[in-house]
């Protein structure tokens, strides 16, 4: 028997907002991917092609027996552009990725928890693409510089930085207001949020892993049978590939921290406990006209 729709405003414990995730997931599969494809598609084949130009750069470099520009900048010019272009498709394909499953979300609960259409989701990430663009790459370099200073801060902020893309889009917040609230919903919250994320980032890899197992395997066995030259074109090939879809997997950590921003919401403010308690009564004039919610 099917499990009723997930409802994001509410609180759950640490075993609830894990299951939860995969329930959600599994219940808007269909409508989730073809959001999450539509929008990001474009993105993961840019990043996949660049990151095979790059890698066949170093294997042709290494047949031919290294550099032969006689230029200082020959090696800069020969590997630059392809690398930069496969940083940008990078930045480009997770800024997407946060963007159209929480623009998903927001359009999920804002329904009354029906998935929305792909043009629906359309509308709100042309909205929040480029402010979570600017803003991403600022909490980018905000958390690099934290774990620079001796990890520790780096680890403490990092549930923040989860949390901060959630409030941007689900809340409508510019970078000041999602910053603050973000630490402000983690106050004497951080152990359990911080032990959700590990479990959860933990999964992540491992299903990444899977998928990159045959380019591991690859790996291998050119090591033993090519050891003059370990990387070949098929792996080039393989690995690649398989890296851009691991990506796919990043919607179980962006789907588990918007589960654990509602969680800490309720917490806090009991704000979804608040809309059910208004909406006693009115249900039965209210159950044909999700689209008001």
């Amino acid at each position: 028997m099917m499990k009723d729709k997930i409802e994001f405003k509410k609180i759950r414990e640490f075993g609830d907002i894990i299951g939860d995730t995969f329930v959600f997931i599994k219940q808007n599969f269909k409508p989730l991917m073809a959001a999450f494809f539509s929008l990001t598609g474009i993105f993961i084949l840019g990043g996949m092609l660049s990151s095979i130009m790059a890698q066949l750069q170093v294997v042709d470099l290494t047949e031919s027996g290294g550099y032969t520009g006689s230029g200082p900048f020959a090696k800069i010019y020969s590997m630059g552009f392809s690398y930069v272009l496969m940083i940008i498709f990078l930045i480009l394909s997770y800024t997407s990725m946060y963007v159209s499953v929480l623009s998903f979300i927001a359009l999920y609960v804002e329904k009354g928890n029906l998935p929305p259409t792909v043009a629906e989701v359309w509308a709100y990430f042309k909205y929040y693409y480029f402010r979570m663009l600017g803003s991403g790459l600022l909490m980018t370099i905000f958390l690099m510089l934290c774990f620079a200073c001796c990890l520790l801060p780096g680890i403490y902020v990092f549930p923040a930085v989860t949390l901060f893309y959630a409030v941007m889009i689900l809340e409508n917040g510019n970078f000041s207001h999602a910053f603050e609230r973000s630490f402000k919903l983690l106050k004497d919250e951080w152990w359990i949020t911080a032990a959700t994320l590990l479990v959860i980032y933990v999964i992540f890899y491992a299903c990444s892993m899977i998928v990159q197992l045959p380019a591991i395997i690859v790996a291998m066995v050119g090591a033993f049978t090519h050891a003059e030259q370990p990387i070949t074109r098929t792996y080039v090939f393989i690995s690649s590939i398989s890296q851009q879809i691991a990506y796919i997997f990043m919607v179980i950590p962006i789907v588990c921290s918007t589960l654990i921003y509602y969680n800490l919401v309720e917490r806090k403010e009991s704000l979804g406990l608040l809309n059910r308690i208004d909406g006693l009564g009115q249900n039965s004039n209210q159950a044909e006209t999700p689209e008001e919610y």
